[in-house]
């Protein structure tokens, strides 16, 4: 059975990720922040596959060093980590002169340094030719106005996760941009407007699967045009 850690995995993407997974019998690891939210998710995926979900924040080290830990005892190793878990920011989204400081820090907190992080305390524990996702956003390359705090951690952690696939040919390290989904992160993004346009988070989960269970080398993806085999 492969082992996968999912970072906020509790609704959206994440939720949606993990359903999948678990229907493909992967063992999971999941977080969220929030607790009842979480234990719902386990719930309904324990009927599925073999999950465990701790409550934390992703810039906790010990939180991090458990999701390592019981992924281990669950596989041995470890077979994905997937860092879905993302902060936003302000809402609405501030333009960069009157972005406060201590809140982009925290976005890069989330954003960047915790991936790198979770990222550091999984790779020992790695298979040869596991999988690091690391998903990402079209406002880490396109300049959005009032996307400068939340844009520029994801082009910081496309670069760190470009950098790592580099560095270590033995994985397969991946930069996913999911595209526009209709989340509730995004529509803190765009408070007030209306977003059921957008599609449902499924529909960028065939391209995570591919990238999980395929043999794409490392690189940046968009989930929604990345068409499975």
């Amino acid at each position: 059975m492969q082992v996968a850690i999912i970072t906020g995995a509790s609704r959206g993407l994440g939720l949606a990720l993990a359903t999948e997974l678990a229907a493909r019998d992967w063992a999971l690891v999941i977080d969220a922040r929030e607790p009842e939210a979480l234990a719902a998710a386990a719930s309904e995926l324990a009927s599925h596959t073999t999950v465990r979900a701790i409550a934390g924040d992703v810039t906790d080290p010990a939180h991090r060093r458990a999701l390592v830990r019981t992924a281990i005892e669950l596989g041995g190793a470890i077979d994905a980590v997937v860092n879905n878990a993302s902060y936003l920011g302000p809402s609405p989204q501030p333009l960069l002169a009157h972005y406060p400081l201590d809140v982009v820090r925290r976005v890069y907190e989330v954003n960047v340094f915790s991936p790198m992080a979770l990222v550091q305390e999984a790779l020992p524990s790695l298979r040869p030719g596991g999988r690091i996702v690391n998903v990402t956003s079209d406002a880490a390359i396109e300049a959005y106005e009032g996307w400068g705090g939340y844009g520029s951690s994801k082009a910081a952690l496309e670069q760190l996760t470009a950098v790592l696939g580099a560095e270590r040919p033995d994985l397969r390290v991946y930069r996913v941009d999911p595209g526009d989904l209709r989340t509730q992160m995004h529509q803190e993004a765009f408070p007030g407007e209306d977003i059921s346009d957008r599609p449902l988070p499924e529909v960028a989960v065939p391209g995570l699967v591919h990238l999980l269970e395929g043999e794409e080398p490392s690189g940046r993806y968009r989930a929604q045009e990345l068409v499975p085999a």
